[in-house]
């Protein structure tokens, strides 16, 4: 089926209380992954590009594979542009065919983030496409975004209710505690329900965590046998996503559980077995990695049958 705007996807799992996960791709075995295990399970499904993917692959690249993949499952599926860095990269993803966007301002101060996602609200709706802003900032290195713990703040509840109002974004990502990368310091990582809940009482809009991923431990383990320096590796636990889906957590980001199954498919071949050179094989492992990731995403989620 053609490709589904955002809105019309998030809306719904606000209101019946399950979240989308959005899945970051950076070539086909990826998205083959992504789209198979959608259209086993019968679940709705972002997938998104971001400005690292953009430099692999090519925009334009990723969005026709995208299109022409999600046009042959019968499953809705969002292209959405990850972190767009400013409103030339958001026109580029809206010329390739992007039905979502995000625009991150969110270095800048309120009165600038307001400003310049306002201009990319304007744009972007006028060609029905839907969009996605950050209010706060989350700590961590994942492609173009680097935020020192200096930097971070997390997002401030009324701010939020006034950044959704002048602005007229249609989903809003927020800062509660997670962060990007597989590093997220020592213990658990904190998230801050309390604040969620405030943020949820003020804002009806879907709310979109980022920085997510769990590093199941399981594809720790594996990773850890073949000799991979990932001990320090930690995610976000599963009870803290199940608890913030009802408080409005309608969209959830997922990349570094992806690259850590693809490492994980490519090191087992590559390392068992030093005689192999077939590409097919080396990546199909991973990519058999991939669908077990993303199948415990879906459940996790709450989104299976929901399509």
């Amino acid at each position: 089926m053609p490709l589904v705007v955002g809105k019309e996807v998030l809306d719904k799992a606000r209101r019946e209380g399950y979240a989308v996960p959005s899945f970051n791709t950076n070539n086909l075995e990826i998205t083959q992954a992504i789209l198979e295990v959608a259209e086993e399970l019968k679940a709705p499904v972002f997938i998104q590009v971001s400005d690292g993917a953009r430099k692999y692959a090519g925009m334009e690249n990723l969005a026709n594979l995208v299109k022409d993949m999600a046009s042959r499952v019968r499953v809705p599926v969002v292209l959405h542009l990850d972190h767009g860095a400013d409103f030339a990269m958001v026109m580029q993803a809206l010329r390739a065919g992007f039905t979502s966007v995000m625009i991150d301002a969110s270095h800048h101060p309120l009165e600038e983030n307001v400003r310049e996602t306002r201009k990319v609200v304007e744009a972007a709706h006028a060609v029905g496409v839907s969009v996605e802003a950050e209010l706060g900032r989350l700590q961590g290195i994942e492609d173009n975004v680097q935020v020192s713990e200096a930097e971070a703040f997390l997002t401030d509840p009324e701010e939020a209710e006034r950044f959704v109002a002048e602005t007229g974004i249609d989903y809003l990502a927020i800062a509660i505690g997670t962060s990007h990368g597989a590093y997220k310091g020592k213990g658990r990582p904190y998230i801050d329900h309390r604040r969620l809940q405030e943020i949820a009482r003020r804002v009806s809009l879907p709310l979109v965590l980022h920085g997510a991923s769990g590093v199941p431990a399981w594809l720790k383990e594996k990773l850890l046998a073949t000799g991979a320096e990932v001990k320090e590796a930690t995610g976000i636990h599963d009870e803290d996503i199940q608890k913030a889906i009802p408080n409005g957590i309608a969209k959830i980001n997922i990349d570094t559980d992806l690259r850590l199954a693809m490492t994980l498919g490519i090191r087992e071949v590559v390392v068992g077995n030093p005689r192999e050179f077939d590409p097919r094989k080396i990546i199909g492992k991973g990519r058999d990695y991939l669908k077990q990731v993303i199948r415990e995403k879906f459940q996790l989620m709450r989104t299976v049958g929901r399509a």
